[in-house]
């Protein structure tokens, strides 16, 4: 069976959408052109009695590998964004329930005086609104969004009533009624067009809710209008006392902002708390650590890909919900251009082993396809057959990981993640240094003593400063205590890894001989454990040489997990199952030139629809062409400016050339009355083909290709872009 795709960004093709909201929510699809042989849609798989070879659609394959490991990595985005809040949130409930209970200290009133428009007589401390300032250190709103909508849901799950306003709603157009409508829409669940706070408090006293505070939340405040956010803010203030009101505002800049912002009589009304949320920076290392290098997804992207990334992240967007995105457009793309990319999808699903078994057998006929350079010189030290070296692969992906973590960790709160990341994906540092010292992998490693310098740096010597480096020359200089709590944490890290496994429970023992808290039990397992390895001499002398510092031990062996470890996704055998390379085509899709794009799918229309009768035309236009298309085309014959009724005749000389074989000819004594409804017929294909044609005049028009006819020249219309 062949298949052709339309003209659809590979970006999208992802299918989260929940299936009862399907019919309400249109995704991004692909349009499956069923080729001439009359085979069926069915996938099949073809078993010769020599060798298991998979017939099948690997797009259809490959589809299934993408919705399978990006919903993997989409779900551990938003669990640790999630995550990495929850401490915050738990200090807003608690400050929460505090203000809470000091306002209902003072003593509600009665049914018939809450819900009174006028103010009551009470003490002027009494009407303080008790506010939340909620520090998010974001430039752009996307972000916050989506945490104040989770800081909304975690304080409905704790029995409070929240209303989330945008700072759309704080408009000058808008005015203080629409944003107290849309507070009573929120909190009653129903549309009013009155905006009275009464309505408010009549539902609280009547409806059972005065158990529960009412949360107001604002994602940012530096954003709305300064005069609707103090008139706001002085309403909820004189209701404080009859409905017991929080306001929480977010504020992207610094805890000052308010005294920027608002007057002083509005200030007075307030009673804040401060609150402060992880940076970006933070959230986009936790993102990429629970999406990269925690889950072994068998998807990765390259080191041209990840520069490119880091610099979109801090230099044009700075959000991670565009890191998300751009990461989401990688990822499709690699499925969608790699014809292997399917058995990241077979390798990532572990349960599914039967299936498993046979497209791994099936794909022994793709192994050709690969053009990594590296594939036949390690062939022979890995296995022989290809399973064994497609589970090799994902080990080192491990390994790899693993690696990168325990760097981090060295250098946590000085270097961040994403700039260790980068440097460790950097083929051409690792293989330079290859080429001067080639080890062997999975054969061991050697520790190198301080008296070595050359040895212990040699892995990136031409990096002087790199944050490797940095990392590396920071765990000499920690101190003991922090020393063991990296320890532990390697430990963790290297569960998998028992090479490096071992060497790390040797050096957390050592910790405590020097401190002078080890028991004999533990005294003899160091014994058993230096004994039996008897492979690395040079471990058994970073135990008896008791002189030298522990700092030194531990970064000679963070130096050796690097040296033989950390070797770049890109240098390893079959890296194209599951790594993405192509920055052009990322660049492309998230900068990228618009118009450029345009102009390229109008003429070259026949790649994407895989039209075959078209594609031989030669750039020749034709009726089976779309309008556009045939628009474009002929407009390419004019210069600057285009005449209207040549364009159009031009246009209507292609879509009518009919063939007109097989037709029967009109007889010469034709009735009048047929002959009248020959010439409605004929005066309806015009105004159809009228229509036609100013509908493509205008799609060509919003694309930014053309523009419209001006009074001084209303017969023609001018070209915008010429060439390409």
């Amino acid at each position: 069976m062949e298949m052709a795709v339309n003209s659809v960004s590979p970006s999208e093709f992802d299918s989260s959408t929940p299936p009862e909201s399907s019919e309400k929510n249109l995704q991004p699809f692909f349009i499956l052109h069923k080729a001439s042989s009359r085979s069926s849609h069915r996938r099949r798989i073809h078993l010769s009695p020599s060798k298991s070879v998979i017939k099948t659609d690997d797009l259809l394959l490959r589809m299934e590998a993408f919705q399978s490991v990006w919903s993997e990595i989409h779900s551990a985005s938003k669990d640790v964004l999630r995550d990495i809040n929850t401490s915050a949130f738990n200090d807003i409930y608690h400050w929460v329930r505090q203000s809470f209970h000091a306002i209902t200290s003072y003593g509600m009133p009665g049914f018939g005086q809450a819900t009174r428009s006028f103010p009551l007589l009470t003490h002027a401390t009494s009407k303080q609104l008790f506010t939340g300032l909620v520090l998010t250190k974001n430039m752009e709103f996307v972000d916050d969004l989506l945490t104040f909508e989770e800081l909304g849901l975690c304080l409905k799950s704790h029995g409070c009533h929240v209303a989330n306003l945008s700072s759309t709603d704080f408009s000058a157009k808008n005015g203080i009624g629409g944003c107290l409508r849309s507070l009573l829409r929120q909190f009653l669940m129903v549309s009013l067009d009155a905006a009275d706070m009464s309505i408010l408090a009549s539902w609280y006293r009547e409806q059972g809710n005065y158990n529960s505070p009412l949360i107001v939340i604002v994602d940012d405040m530096e954003r709305c209008c300064p005069s609707i956010l103090s008139v706001f803010i002085l309403t909820l203030s004189e209701w404080v006392v009859k409905i017991p009101i929080i306001l929480i505002m977010g504020v992207a800049t610094t805890l000052d902002a308010p005294r920027n912002i608002l007057p002083s009589n509005v200030l007075q009304q307030l009673c804040p708390c401060k609150f402060v949320l992880g940076s970006p920076a933070e959230r986009m290392d936790a993102v990429l650590e629970a999406a990269l290098l925690r889950q072994c997804s068998m998807f990765c992207i390259g080191h041209k890909v990840a520069v490119f990334l880091r610099n979109y992240f801090l230099n044009q967007d700075g959000t991670v919900t565009s890191f998300i995105r751009a990461l989401k457009i990688a990822c499709a793309q690699h499925f969608y251009m790699e014809p292997l990319s399917f058995m990241a999808g077979a390798l990532f699903e572990e349960d599914n082993q039967g299936e498993r078994n046979v497209l791994l057998e099936g794909m022994l006929k793709y192994a050709s396809e690969l053009s990594s350079p590296d594939s036949d010189t390690r062939a022979e030290q890995i296995d022989t057959t290809l399973t064994c070296r497609l589970r090799e692969l994902k080990r080192l992906q491990k390994c790899w990981s693993s690696i990168v973590l325990c760097l981090y960790e060295a250098g946590k709160h000085k270097i961040r993640l994403l700039d260790i990341f980068c440097e460790a994906l950097d083929p051409e540092a690792y293989n330079s240094v290859a080429s001067d010292n080639h080890t062997g992998l999975g054969k061991g490693f050697g520790i190198s003593t301080p008296s070595d310098p050359s040895m212990r740096q040699q892995c990136f010597t031409m990096r002087k400063g790199g944050f490797i480096c940095q990392a590396i020359q920071k765990v000499r200089l920690l101190p003991e205590a922090s020393l063991s709590q990296l320890l532990k944490s390697w430990e963790n890290l290297t569960v998998d890894i028992y090479e490096i496994h071992d060497k790390v429970k040797e050096l957390q023992s050592m910790v405590k001989l020097e401190e002078g808290r080890i028991s004999k039990e533990d005294l003899t397992d160091i014994c058993i454990l230096c004994s039996n390895d008897r492979r690395h001499a040079s471990w058994r002398r970073l135990n008896i040489e008791s002189s030298k510092r522990i700092n030194e031990k531990a970064a000679s062996l963070i130096d050796c997990m690097v040296r033989d470890f950390l070797r770049p996704i890109e240098c390893l055998p079959f890296h194209e199952i599951g790594c993405f390379r192509n920055v052009e085509k990322l660049q492309l899709a998230l900068i990228g030139d618009p118009r450029r794009r345009v102009q390229l799918d109008l003429l070259e229309f026949h790649k994407i629809l895989w039209c075959s009768c078209c594609s031989r035309s030669c750039n020749i236009p034709l009726p089976s062409m779309p309008d556009t298309s045939i628009m474009y085309t002929l407009a390419q014959e004019h210069g600057d400016l285009i005449n209207l009724p040549e364009w159009f005749q031009s246009f209507k000389t292609i879509i009518s050339h009919i063939s007109t074989k097989g037709k029967r000819k009109t007889k010469q004594s034709m009735l009048p009355k047929k002959t009248k409804y020959i010439n409605e017929s004929e005066d309806k294909s015009e105004a159809s083909i009228q229509a036609r044609f100013c509908r493509a005049v205008t799609e060509l028009q919003i694309t930014g290709l053309i523009r419209m006819p001006t009074k001084r020249r209303p017969d023609c219309v001018q070209r915008v872009a010429f060439g390409l």
